[in-house]
Protein backbone atom coordinates (compact mmCIF):
# COMPACT_ATOMS: atom_id res chain seq x y z
CA UNK A 1 0.00 0.00 0.00
CA UNK A 2 1.12 3.57 -0.58
CA UNK A 3 2.10 5.61 2.42
CA UNK A 4 0.71 9.11 2.92
CA UNK A 5 4.16 10.26 4.13
CA UNK A 6 5.79 9.34 0.81
CA UNK A 7 7.16 12.67 -0.53
CA UNK A 8 6.73 11.43 -4.10
CA UNK A 9 3.04 10.61 -3.71
CA UNK A 10 1.80 14.00 -4.90
CA UNK A 11 4.11 13.77 -7.90
CA UNK A 12 2.81 10.30 -8.75
CA UNK A 13 -0.80 11.43 -8.52
CA UNK A 14 -0.02 14.51 -10.56
CA UNK A 15 1.58 12.43 -13.30
CA UNK A 16 -1.37 10.07 -13.80
CA UNK A 17 -3.02 12.31 -16.39
CA UNK A 18 0.18 12.68 -18.40
CA UNK A 19 0.90 8.94 -18.20
CA UNK A 20 -2.63 8.04 -19.32
CA UNK A 21 -2.40 10.49 -22.20
CA UNK A 22 0.93 9.02 -23.26
CA UNK A 23 -0.12 5.37 -22.96
CA UNK A 24 -3.42 5.87 -24.80
CA UNK A 25 -1.68 7.46 -27.78
CA UNK A 26 0.90 4.70 -27.83
CA UNK A 27 -1.55 1.81 -27.48
CA UNK A 28 -4.86 3.08 -28.87
CA UNK A 29 -6.67 1.50 -25.92
CA UNK A 30 -7.96 3.25 -22.83
CA UNK A 31 -8.16 -0.02 -20.89
CA UNK A 32 -4.57 -0.94 -21.76
CA UNK A 33 -3.42 2.60 -20.97
CA UNK A 34 -4.93 2.41 -17.50
CA UNK A 35 -3.25 -0.98 -16.95
CA UNK A 36 0.08 0.55 -17.95
CA UNK A 37 -0.36 3.39 -15.48
CA UNK A 38 -1.23 0.94 -12.69
CA UNK A 39 1.80 -1.22 -13.52
CA UNK A 40 4.07 1.82 -13.63
CA UNK A 41 2.93 2.99 -10.20
CA UNK A 42 3.26 -0.56 -8.86
CA UNK A 43 6.89 -0.64 -10.01
CA UNK A 44 7.51 2.69 -8.28
CA UNK A 45 6.20 1.38 -4.98
CA UNK A 46 8.01 -1.92 -5.41
CA UNK A 47 11.24 0.00 -4.82
CA UNK A 48 12.50 0.66 -1.33
CA UNK A 49 12.04 4.14 0.16
CA UNK A 50 15.78 4.71 -0.28
CA UNK A 51 15.59 3.78 -3.96
CA UNK A 52 12.65 6.11 -4.53
CA UNK A 53 14.45 8.88 -2.68
CA UNK A 54 17.41 8.47 -5.02
CA UNK A 55 15.28 9.18 -8.11
CA UNK A 56 16.04 12.76 -9.16
CA UNK A 57 12.87 13.19 -11.22
CA UNK A 58 9.96 10.87 -10.35
CA UNK A 59 7.96 12.23 -13.28
CA UNK A 60 10.69 11.39 -15.79
CA UNK A 61 11.19 7.97 -14.19
CA UNK A 62 7.48 7.19 -14.46
CA UNK A 63 7.27 8.32 -18.08
CA UNK A 64 10.29 6.22 -19.00
CA UNK A 65 8.91 3.09 -17.34
CA UNK A 66 5.43 3.61 -18.84
CA UNK A 67 6.90 4.10 -22.32
CA UNK A 68 8.98 0.93 -22.05
CA UNK A 69 5.95 -1.07 -20.90
CA UNK A 70 4.03 0.30 -23.90
CA UNK A 71 6.89 -0.60 -26.23
CA UNK A 72 6.79 -4.19 -24.99
CA UNK A 73 3.00 -4.30 -25.31
CA UNK A 74 3.15 -2.96 -28.87
CA UNK A 75 5.46 -5.80 -29.82
CA UNK A 76 3.16 -8.44 -28.36
CA UNK A 77 0.08 -6.68 -29.78
CA UNK A 78 1.20 -7.53 -33.29
CA UNK A 79 1.06 -11.20 -32.37
CA UNK A 80 -2.38 -10.79 -30.78
CA UNK A 81 -3.68 -8.94 -33.84
CA UNK A 82 -2.92 -11.99 -35.98
CA UNK A 83 -5.56 -13.84 -33.96
CA UNK A 84 -8.01 -10.93 -33.85
CA UNK A 85 -11.23 -11.57 -35.75
CA UNK A 86 -11.73 -8.94 -38.44
CA UNK A 87 -10.33 -5.42 -38.43
CA UNK A 88 -8.83 -3.79 -35.32
CA UNK A 89 -9.73 -0.15 -34.62
CA UNK A 90 -8.39 1.95 -31.72
CA UNK A 91 -10.72 2.25 -28.75
CA UNK A 92 -12.98 5.31 -29.18
CA UNK A 93 -13.06 8.01 -26.53
CA UNK A 94 -16.08 10.12 -25.57
CA UNK A 95 -15.84 13.73 -24.54
CA UNK A 96 -15.40 13.83 -20.76
CA UNK A 97 -18.74 15.62 -20.37
CA UNK A 98 -20.47 12.79 -22.23
CA UNK A 99 -18.82 9.83 -20.54
CA UNK A 100 -21.68 7.69 -19.26
CA UNK A 101 -19.49 5.81 -16.80
CA UNK A 102 -18.84 8.83 -14.62
CA UNK A 103 -18.40 8.03 -10.96
CA UNK A 104 -17.02 10.02 -8.03
CA UNK A 105 -13.28 10.55 -8.29
CA UNK A 106 -10.97 10.69 -11.32
CA UNK A 107 -11.75 8.32 -14.18
CA UNK A 108 -9.41 7.19 -16.97
CA UNK A 109 -11.45 8.76 -19.78
CA UNK A 110 -11.43 12.06 -17.91
CA UNK A 111 -7.62 12.03 -17.91
CA UNK A 112 -7.14 11.94 -21.68
CA UNK A 113 -6.79 15.33 -23.32
CA UNK A 114 -8.77 15.41 -26.56
CA UNK A 115 -6.70 17.08 -29.26
CA UNK A 116 -5.58 16.35 -32.81
CA UNK A 117 -3.27 13.57 -31.63
CA UNK A 118 -6.21 11.41 -30.52
CA UNK A 119 -8.54 11.79 -33.50
CA UNK A 120 -9.28 8.42 -35.05
CA UNK A 121 -7.51 9.06 -38.34
CA UNK A 122 -4.32 9.95 -36.47
CA UNK A 123 -4.52 6.86 -34.23
CA UNK A 124 -5.10 4.58 -37.22
CA UNK A 125 -1.93 5.92 -38.85
CA UNK A 126 -0.03 5.39 -35.60
CA UNK A 127 -1.25 1.82 -35.46
CA UNK A 128 0.30 1.09 -38.86
CA UNK A 129 3.77 2.08 -37.61
CA UNK A 130 6.39 -0.19 -36.13
CA UNK A 131 6.49 -0.10 -32.31
CA UNK A 132 9.81 1.81 -32.25
CA UNK A 133 8.59 4.26 -34.88
CA UNK A 134 5.38 4.92 -33.00
CA UNK A 135 7.06 5.42 -29.64
CA UNK A 136 9.77 7.68 -31.05
CA UNK A 137 7.23 9.83 -32.89
CA UNK A 138 4.73 10.15 -30.04
CA UNK A 139 7.40 10.90 -27.44
CA UNK A 140 9.16 13.50 -29.56
CA UNK A 141 6.50 15.11 -31.75
CA UNK A 142 3.51 14.90 -29.41
CA UNK A 143 5.10 15.06 -25.95
CA UNK A 144 8.26 16.98 -26.92
CA UNK A 145 10.83 14.62 -25.41
CA UNK A 146 14.35 15.37 -26.70
CA UNK A 147 15.86 12.62 -28.84
CA UNK A 148 18.54 11.62 -26.27
CA UNK A 149 15.75 10.78 -23.80
CA UNK A 150 13.74 9.00 -26.51
CA UNK A 151 16.84 6.97 -27.35
CA UNK A 152 17.16 5.71 -23.77
CA UNK A 153 13.55 4.54 -23.83
CA UNK A 154 13.56 2.96 -27.29
CA UNK A 155 17.02 1.44 -27.00
CA UNK A 156 18.34 3.10 -30.17
CA UNK A 157 20.78 5.93 -30.81
CA UNK A 158 19.46 9.50 -30.89
CA UNK A 159 20.22 9.60 -34.63
CA UNK A 160 18.22 6.40 -35.20
CA UNK A 161 15.29 7.80 -33.18
CA UNK A 162 15.41 10.99 -35.24
CA UNK A 163 15.08 8.87 -38.39
CA UNK A 164 12.22 6.86 -36.86
CA UNK A 165 10.34 10.04 -35.98
CA UNK A 166 10.96 11.52 -39.44
CA UNK A 167 9.62 8.37 -41.10
CA UNK A 168 6.53 8.45 -38.88
CA UNK A 169 6.06 12.15 -39.59
CA UNK A 170 5.97 11.45 -43.33
CA UNK A 171 3.31 8.80 -42.78
CA UNK A 172 1.17 11.20 -40.77
CA UNK A 173 1.61 14.00 -43.30
CA UNK A 174 0.62 11.74 -46.19
CA UNK A 175 -2.46 10.34 -44.45
CA UNK A 176 -3.64 13.57 -42.81
CA UNK A 177 -6.91 14.80 -44.37
CA UNK A 178 -7.36 18.42 -45.38
CA UNK A 179 -8.24 20.75 -42.54
CA UNK A 180 -12.00 21.10 -42.30
CA UNK A 181 -13.71 23.51 -39.87
CA UNK A 182 -15.40 21.74 -36.97
CA UNK A 183 -18.80 23.18 -37.87
CA UNK A 184 -18.55 21.82 -41.41
CA UNK A 185 -17.46 18.37 -40.16
CA UNK A 186 -20.42 18.34 -37.78
CA UNK A 187 -22.77 19.34 -40.60
CA UNK A 188 -21.55 16.55 -42.86
CA UNK A 189 -21.92 13.96 -40.09
CA UNK A 190 -25.41 15.27 -39.26
CA UNK A 191 -26.42 15.05 -42.92
CA UNK A 192 -25.09 11.47 -43.03
CA UNK A 193 -27.15 10.62 -39.95
CA UNK A 194 -30.34 11.99 -41.54
CA UNK A 195 -29.72 10.23 -44.85
CA UNK A 196 -28.97 7.00 -43.01
CA UNK A 197 -32.15 7.27 -40.94
CA UNK A 198 -34.13 7.89 -44.14
CA UNK A 199 -32.27 5.04 -45.88
CA UNK A 200 -31.71 7.49 -48.74
CA UNK A 201 -28.99 5.78 -50.76
CA UNK A 202 -28.60 8.65 -53.24
CA UNK A 203 -28.14 11.15 -50.43
CA UNK A 204 -25.63 8.86 -48.72
CA UNK A 205 -23.65 8.47 -51.93
CA UNK A 206 -23.59 12.25 -52.32
CA UNK A 207 -22.07 12.62 -48.86
CA UNK A 208 -19.33 10.04 -49.46
CA UNK A 209 -16.09 10.48 -51.35
CA UNK A 210 -15.97 8.23 -54.44
CA UNK A 211 -13.26 6.09 -52.82
CA UNK A 212 -14.77 6.20 -49.32
CA UNK A 213 -14.16 3.25 -47.02
CA UNK A 214 -15.97 1.97 -43.95
CA UNK A 215 -14.22 -0.24 -41.42
CA UNK A 216 -15.96 -2.16 -38.64
CA UNK A 217 -14.48 -3.73 -35.52
CA UNK A 218 -16.56 -6.43 -33.85
CA UNK A 219 -13.64 -8.40 -32.45
CA UNK A 220 -15.47 -11.64 -33.18
CA UNK A 221 -17.88 -10.84 -30.36
CA UNK A 222 -20.59 -9.20 -32.46
CA UNK A 223 -21.36 -9.21 -36.17
CA UNK A 224 -19.25 -6.80 -38.22
CA UNK A 225 -17.82 -6.75 -41.72
CA UNK A 226 -14.55 -8.69 -41.64
CA UNK A 227 -12.98 -6.41 -44.24
CA UNK A 228 -13.39 -2.72 -45.08
CA UNK A 229 -16.26 -1.81 -47.39
CA UNK A 230 -14.92 0.29 -50.28
CA UNK A 231 -16.54 2.74 -52.69
CA UNK A 232 -19.28 5.30 -52.13
CA UNK A 233 -22.15 3.20 -53.48
CA UNK A 234 -21.07 0.06 -51.62
CA UNK A 235 -20.68 1.97 -48.33
CA UNK A 236 -24.04 3.71 -48.83
CA UNK A 237 -25.86 0.44 -49.46
CA UNK A 238 -24.12 -1.22 -46.52
CA UNK A 239 -25.34 1.45 -44.09
CA UNK A 240 -28.80 1.68 -45.65
CA UNK A 241 -29.25 -2.02 -44.90
CA UNK A 242 -28.19 -1.73 -41.25
CA UNK A 243 -31.54 -0.56 -39.76
CA UNK A 244 -33.19 -3.62 -41.31
CA UNK A 245 -30.61 -5.82 -39.59
CA UNK A 246 -31.21 -4.08 -36.26
CA UNK A 247 -34.76 -2.71 -35.95
CA UNK A 248 -35.09 0.05 -33.38
CA UNK A 249 -31.57 1.38 -33.90
CA UNK A 250 -31.24 4.97 -32.69
CA UNK A 251 -28.49 7.32 -33.86
CA UNK A 252 -27.16 10.04 -31.57
CA UNK A 253 -24.62 12.74 -32.40
CA UNK A 254 -21.64 12.58 -30.06
CA UNK A 255 -18.06 13.75 -29.85
CA UNK A 256 -15.77 10.82 -30.70
CA UNK A 257 -12.07 11.33 -30.05
CA UNK A 258 -12.53 15.07 -30.09
CA UNK A 259 -14.46 15.21 -33.38
CA UNK A 260 -18.10 14.91 -34.51
CA UNK A 261 -19.25 11.31 -34.58
CA UNK A 262 -22.27 9.09 -34.13
CA UNK A 263 -23.35 6.58 -31.53
CA UNK A 264 -25.81 3.79 -32.38
CA UNK A 265 -28.03 2.62 -29.53
CA UNK A 266 -30.49 -0.23 -29.06
CA UNK A 267 -32.89 0.14 -26.15
CA UNK A 268 -30.68 2.88 -24.75
CA UNK A 269 -27.52 0.74 -24.85
CA UNK A 270 -24.58 1.83 -27.02
CA UNK A 271 -23.83 -0.87 -29.58
CA UNK A 272 -21.58 1.05 -31.94
CA UNK A 273 -19.46 4.20 -31.94
CA UNK A 274 -18.58 5.78 -35.28
CA UNK A 275 -15.75 8.18 -36.10
CA UNK A 276 -15.46 10.01 -39.42
CA UNK A 277 -12.71 11.46 -41.57
CA UNK A 278 -14.14 14.36 -43.59
CA UNK A 279 -12.35 15.86 -46.58
CA UNK A 280 -13.96 18.93 -48.09
CA UNK A 281 -17.70 18.28 -47.89
CA UNK A 282 -17.50 14.51 -48.11
CA UNK A 283 -16.76 11.59 -45.84
CA UNK A 284 -13.55 9.79 -46.73
CA UNK A 285 -13.60 7.13 -44.05
CA UNK A 286 -15.90 5.74 -41.38
CA UNK A 287 -14.63 3.71 -38.43
CA UNK A 288 -17.33 1.81 -36.54
CA UNK A 289 -16.37 0.14 -33.27
CA UNK A 290 -18.87 -2.55 -32.27
CA UNK A 291 -16.65 -4.68 -30.04
CA UNK A 292 -18.38 -4.34 -26.64
CA UNK A 293 -15.03 -4.64 -24.85
CA UNK A 294 -14.04 -1.31 -26.41
CA UNK A 295 -17.28 0.46 -25.51
CA UNK A 296 -17.14 0.43 -21.70
CA UNK A 297 -16.74 4.23 -21.33
CA UNK A 298 -19.87 4.61 -23.48
CA UNK A 299 -22.04 1.98 -21.79
CA UNK A 300 -21.09 1.83 -18.09
CA UNK A 301 -23.89 2.88 -15.81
Amino acid sequence: MTQPSDPGLSVILGERRRLTNLAYRLLGSLADAEDVVQETCARWYAMSPAQREAVDSPGAWLATVASRICLDLLGSARVRRERYVGEWIPEPLPDRTEWTGARPGPDPADRVTLDESVNMAFLVVLDAMTPAERVAFVLHDVFRYPFPEVAEIVGRTPAACRQLAASARRRVRTARPDAVPAARRAGVVRAFKRAWEARDIDALIGLLAPDATATGDGGGLVTAALHPVEGAEQVARFFADRPAAAPGLTLVERTVNGQPGLVAQLDGVTVSVMAFAVTGDRIAHIWAVLNPEKLHPWTAG
